[in-house]
C-alpha cells in the first residue's frame, strides 16, 4: 500500500508540475476575435494556489498545489488534501529536482526527461506556464474557439478548457481548467493569483 501511495504522489507531482511550469498568463471575459483580447496579457512572474486532479488511464490523484513561476526558474509543492507535503520540486533549464515526502531525491536535465522517468510518458511541460495562463506557448500552431463558452485551446495534440476566471489586479485569470490528451486529464482550480 505505501509503495502505491509513493507511485501516486509521484504521479501527481509530475503531473502538476507539468500543468505548472513554464511561461505566461489569462482569463476569460466577453467573447472576442481572439484571445489576448479576452485574457490578462501574459506575465513570466506569477505564484498561483489551489487544487488540482489528475487522472491517467484507470490511475488518479489529488492534491493542493503552490506554483512560483520566475522566467525560467519554477518551484512547486503538492501537498495532499489533509496538509501534509507529498512533494517539492523546483529547477531551470538544466537541471530539475523532485523531493518527495520519504526524502528521496531525483534530478534530471529537464521536466520533460523527468516526467518520462516518473511517467513512462512526457508531458508537454513546455507548454503548461502559458496555458496555465490562458495563451498558447510560442514555438507550435495552436487553435483557440475564444467564440465558444467555455474558451478552448488546443495546442501539441492537448485540448485547454478555460471554463471560469477570477478577477486580479491586472485583469482576469483563468480560475478553473481542464487538460485533456488521450488517456490523461488534469483539472485545476486556481484560489489564488500573485
Amino acid at each position: 500500500m505505501r509503495g502505491s501511495l509513493e507511485l501516486g504522489a509521484f504521479r501527481a507531482a509530475v503531473l502538476a508540475l507539468g500543468v505548472a511550469c513554464v511561461q505566461a498568463c489569462a482569463p476569460l471575459g466577453s467573447k472576442a476575435e481572439d484571445a489576448s483580447a479576452r485574457f490578462a496579457p501574459p506575465s513570466d512572474v506569477f505564484s498561483i494556489h489551489g487544487r488540482l486532479a489528475a487522472r491517467h488511464g484507470t490511475e488518479g490523484v489529488s492534491a493542493n498545489f503552490r506554483w512560483r513561476h520566475d522566467g525560467d526558474r519554477d518551484s512547486l509543492e503538492l501537498v495532499s488534501p489533509l496538509g501534509q507535503t507529498i512533494a517539492r520540486m523546483s529547477g531551470s533549464p538544466g537541471k530539475v529536482e523532485l523531493e518527495r515526502s520519504n526524502g528521496t531525491h531525483e534530478v534530471a536535465q529537464n521536466w520533460e526527461a523527468l516526467t518520462q522517468r516518473g511517467l513512462g510518458w512526457t508531458l508537454p511541460v513546455s507548454g503548461l506556464a502559458s496555458w496555465i495562463q490562458g495563451s498558447p506557448h510560442p514555438g507550435s500552431a495552436s487553435r483557440a474557439e475564444t467564440q465558444s463558452e467555455p474558451m478552448v485551446l488546443r495546442q501539441d495534440g492537448w485540448m485547454i478548457v478555460y471554463s471560469a476566471a477570477i478577477e486580479t489586479p491586472v485583469g482576469p485569470r483563468p480560475s478553473r481548467l481542464t487538460l485533456s490528451y488521450p488517456e490523461v486529464e488534469v483539472r485545476l482550480a486556481v484560489d489564488e493569483w500573485q
